[in-house]
C-alpha cells in the first residue's frame, strides 16, 4: 500500500478507537447488505417496457420497466405529448446556462446575458403563444421543467430581497427594521405548505373581483418570500460576522456608508455564507416537490399522474421514486460541488 493511501485512511477512517470500530461495522454491513441490492437493482430487475415481465418477476427484482415506460410522463407532467420537444428544449437550455455557471465556462458578462437570453426563452418555449408555438398553460407544466424552474427562479429572486432584508434588519430606522424584523419572523414561523396554501387559495380570495393571477405566478411567490427569509438571517449573520476593524478601515478611506458597504463589509460577509447559501438552495431544490399538494406536477407528482390511471404499473412506484431520487441526488450533489468550488475561489 502506497505512503499517500495509509495515510489518508489512517487520517479518515482509523484516526481512533471509535472511528476504526465505525469504520469496522461499515464495512460488515456493506458485505452483509450490498450483494442483495445488486441483485435487487441489477442482476433480477427488468429492464424492458414490459408490464407482464414485471409482474412475473414479482418483485425479485427491480423493475426498471415502469421508468422506461413512463419517463415521458414524469419528466414532462401533462405538457401535451406531441409539444413534448419544447420541455425538451428548455430543460437543455436552462441547464446549460447553470452548468456554463457552475464550471464558470463564460466571463462574468457573456455569462449575464446567457442567463437574461435563457430565462425568457425557457417560458416562450414553455408557454408559446410566439413564433408559432400552440399556447400551453401553466397549468400543464410539470415534471423537471418545472421544479428546474421552480428552484432556479426561487433563488435568483430570493437573494436579492434577502439581502435588502438583511441590511433592514441593521438599518438605523427603527420602522424599517421592525418591519423587516416582522416579515422574518413570520415566515420562519410557518412550514412552506402552509405558504404555498396561502399563495394558491387563499391570495386569490382577497383579489378585487375580476383580478386574476396565474396560479405558478403565485406558488413561485411564496417560494422566493419563504426562501428570501432564511437567506437573509444567513446573510446577517455573514455582515454581523465581519470586524468592526473592517468599518474603520473603511471609514478611514473615506469611503461612505453604502461605499464601505458595497467594497469592503459585503463581500467578506457574503463570502464567509456561501456554504450557508448552498444549503438553502439544495433546500429551496429539494421544497420544490411540496408544490404537489396545490395541484401543480412537478417530478414527484408527475410520477403520481403517470402511475394513478394504470393498474399493471401502479405496484412498482418504488422505482419511479427511486428514478427521481436520483434526479434530486444529481442536482442536489452538483450544487455541493459547486459550493467548494466557490469556497476554493472565495478563500
Amino acid at each position: 500500500m502506497k505512503p499517500g493511501t495509509r495515510d489518508w485512511l489512517r487520517r479518515n477512517l482509523f484516526s481512533d478507537g471509535f472511528s476504526s470500530v465505525t469504520t469496522l461495522a461499515l464495512f460488515v454491513a456493506a458485505l452483509w447488505w450490498l450483494p442483495g441490492l445488486i441483485d435487487w437493482l441489477l442482476l433480477q430487475a427488468v429492464f424492458r417496457p414490459d408490464a407482464a415481465a414485471c409482474q412475473a418477476a414479482n418483485h425479485a427484482g427491480a423493475c426498471w420497466g415502469v421508468v422506461a415506460e413512463k419517463y415521458r410522463v414524469i419528466l414532462f407532467g401533462r405538457y401535451p405529448y406531441e409539444e413534448h420537444w419544447r420541455p425538451l428544449l428548455a430543460t437543455a437550455l436552462l441547464l446549460a446556462v447553470i452548468l456554463a455557471s457552475g464550471l464558470r465556462l463564460l466571463p462574468r458578462g457573456p455569462l449575464l446575458a446567457a442567463w437574461a437570453l435563457a430565462l425568457p426563452a425557457f417560458i416562450l418555449l414553455m408557454g408559446g403563444g410566439a413564433f408559432g408555438l400552440v399556447r400551453i398553460g401553466s397549468d400543464q407544466w410539470g415534471g423537471l421543467p418545472l421544479t428546474l424552474l421552480l428552484a432556479t427562479l426561487g433563488m435568483l429572486l430570493a437573494l436579492p430581497l434577502a439581502l435588502l432584508v438583511a441590511l433592514g434588519r441593521r438599518s438605523q430606522l427603527p420602522l424599517l427594521r421592525g418591519l423587516c424584523t416582522l416579515y422574518v419572523e413570520l415566515v420562519r414561523g410557518v412550514p412552506l405548505i402552509s405558504v404555498l396554501f396561502l399563495a394558491s387559495f387563499l391570495f386569490p380570495i382577497i383579489l378585487p373581483a375580476g383580478t386574476s393571477i396565474d396560479v405558478l405566478l403565485r406558488v413561485q411567490g411564496g417560494i422566493v418570500l419563504f426562501a428570501a427569509a432564511y437567506l437573509s438571517e444567513t446573510i446577517r449573520g455573514g455582515l454581523q460576522g465581519v470586524p468592526l476593524g473592517q468599518h474603520d478601515a473603511a471609514a478611514a478611506l473615506g469611503l461612505g456608508r453604502w461605499q464601505a458597504m458595497r467594497w469592503i463589509i459585503l463581500p467578506q460577509a457574503l463570502r464567509a455564507v456561501i456554504p450557508s447559501m448552498m444549503n438553502s438552495a439544495v433546500s429551496i431544490f429539494r421544497d420544490t416537490s411540496l408544490v404537489t399538494v396545490v395541484s401543480m406536477y412537478e417530478l414527484t407528482g408527475a410520477l403520481s399522474l403517470a402511475l394513478a390511471g394504470d393498474a399493471q404499473w401502479r405496484s412498482f412506484q418504488l422505482e419511479g421514486y427511486l428514478f427521481i431520487g436520483l434526479i434530486y441526488w444529481i442536482g442536489c450533489h452538483a450544487m455541493s460541488r459547486f459550493s467548494r468550488g466557490l469556497e476554493r475561489t472565495a478563500a
